[in-house]
């Protein structure tokens, strides 16, 4: 039999997995239906659900289910999806570029002279 501290130990582990299971699923949820209101177009949807995620994800890193650093890195991978989606929304329907004349041919450089006191290589 393990001793009475590891006992406890054991208990409160299995506890607090327990607890941190359901932060971390309820958390991945919040993501996947911010990234899917992301991709559907509805962006006032889209802004309630990425406020809803990074809550979430504060809350989980706040609680120490998540590293402080993985949550950050997760906010801001939302942050640019989403931001890329407004932005391709609120962007002005792009007109057809003209094509740009053709650059002119760059001239040969005339060949570089070896500097005074330096030897020549042998060919």
């Amino acid at each position: 039999m393990a001793t009475r501290s590891a006992a406890k130990a054991h208990r409160q582990s299995l506890k607090r997995r327990l607890r941190n299971r359901a932060v971390k699923s309820s958390t991945k949820t919040a993501v996947r239906r911010a990234n899917e209101s992301i991709l559907g177009g509805d962006m006032e949807a889209a802004r309630q659900a990425t406020r809803a995620a990074i809550q979430a994800l504060d809350r989980a890193a706040q609680k120490g289910v998540l590293h402080a650093n993985s949550a950050g890195r997760r906010k801001s991978r939302l942050l640019l999806r989403f931001n890329a989606a407004v932005a391709a929304i609120q962007a002005p329907e792009a007109e057809p570029k003209k094509p740009r004349a053709a650059k002119k041919a760059a001239e040969p450089k005339a060949a570089k002279k070896p500097a005074a006191g330096r030897k020549q290589a042998k060919k």
